[in-house]
């Protein structure tokens, strides 16, 4: 389990930039980013989505433009990526992610922290017969094949990358108290996390190796 099963250590405050700031589970990293005392920026296409807010900085731009993106990650010392797909227009993101990742490079910026999802790679054939069968083929396959492939250039970077595979979103509060799970022969079922927990775990790894160049399944 996350939260009892760590040593909790002294708060290190850093400069994050997160993409996909105007979804749910970017709102959650905004929240508890800023709650904790980092300076955060927030990478949007509409600033108006978000409010003004001590210690945000917001910056106007679209993840496949390239300036824009490496204006955002220059001074950073993290990136987050809570990026989803667009309304389903696949096919952009993944590009994104290479834009990012050579942004990164070119800043210096080394930590990656990238929300992908149960159902990619290995991790499906943890999750219930419901899940194979049904709820991936039937609806979250181009989701998910998006997001392999956004996987696939995450690994073959030389970033220290923290892949996240979320079980199915709820809403809800922070718990602290959940399953990080890497053995591909471990079973979940049907898994699923509230996304301020995400949030949570990927601010709780800002520097921590423990789960360095992993996919980590959260769950409860």
């Amino acid at each position: 389990m996350q939260g009892g099963g760590y040593i909790k250590k002294e708060l290190i405050r850093m400069k994050l930039l997160v993409f996909g700031a105007t979804g749910k589970t970017g709102r959650a990293l905004l929240e508890q980013g800023l709650a904790q005392g980092h300076a955060v920026t927030a990478f949007v296409r509409n600033p108006a989505a978000l409010e003004a807010q001590a210690g945000l900085t917001i910056i106007s731009g679209d993840v496949t433009d390239a300036a824009a993106v490496s204006r955002a990650v220059a001074g950073q010392e993290a990136v987050l990526s809570a990026l989803g797909p667009r309304g389903g227009n696949y096919g952009v993101l993944p590009g994104g992610v290479q834009i990012i990742i050579a942004a990164m490079k070119q800043a210096g910026v080394k930590r990656l922290i990238h929300v992908s999802s149960y159902g990619v790679g290995d991790s499906l054939a943890q999750m219930g017969w419901v899940s194979r069968k049904i709820v991936v083929p039937f609806f979250l396959r181009k989701a998910l094949d998006e997001k392999e492939i956004e996987e696939g250039i995450i690994r073959a970077s030389d970033l220290d990358w923290i892949i996240v595979r979320p079980g199915g979103l709820e809403d809800g509060a922070r718990t602290g108290v959940y399953r990080c799970i890497t053995d591909p022969l471990t079973k979940v079922g049907q898994p699923r996390i509230a996304r301020a927990d995400v949030a949570d775990f990927i601010l709780k790894n800002l520097v921590d190796e423990h789960f360095l160049h992993q996919a980590v399944g959260l769950t409860y």
